[in-house]
């Protein structure tokens, strides 16, 4: 019932209330963290997928595998892989 109350009170205050009301910066939640992280992921297979093609399940699960800020830097190496062959190149020295 408590969860309930929270999630229709919090859709209507901005992160910066939410923040000021609970007394903790929601970057530092490991809520926010998930979060990130897949949607960091999902940003990459989209991009992966969009210059490559169907991406294999094999690379996903290595991708998901990784911690955010590798992610991150995979975010921007992407930009520079030619071929799948550069992704399997670069995962591998991970």
């Amino acid at each position: 019932m408590v969860t309930t109350i929270m999630v229709y009170k919090f859709e209507q205050l901005t992160r910066t209330e939410v923040e000021s009301m609970l007394g903790i910066t929601l970057k530092e939640t490991i809520v926010y963290r998930e979060i990130k992280e897949e949607a960091t992921f999902n940003l990459i297979i989209r991009l992966l997928t969009k210059r490559f093609g169907e991406i294999s399940n094999e690379i996903r699960s290595q991708i998901s595998s990784l911690p955010l800020p590798v992610l991150e830097n995979l975010s921007e190496a992407l930009l520079d892989f030619n071929s799948l062959a550069d992704l399997q190149a670069w995962l591998e020295n991970v």
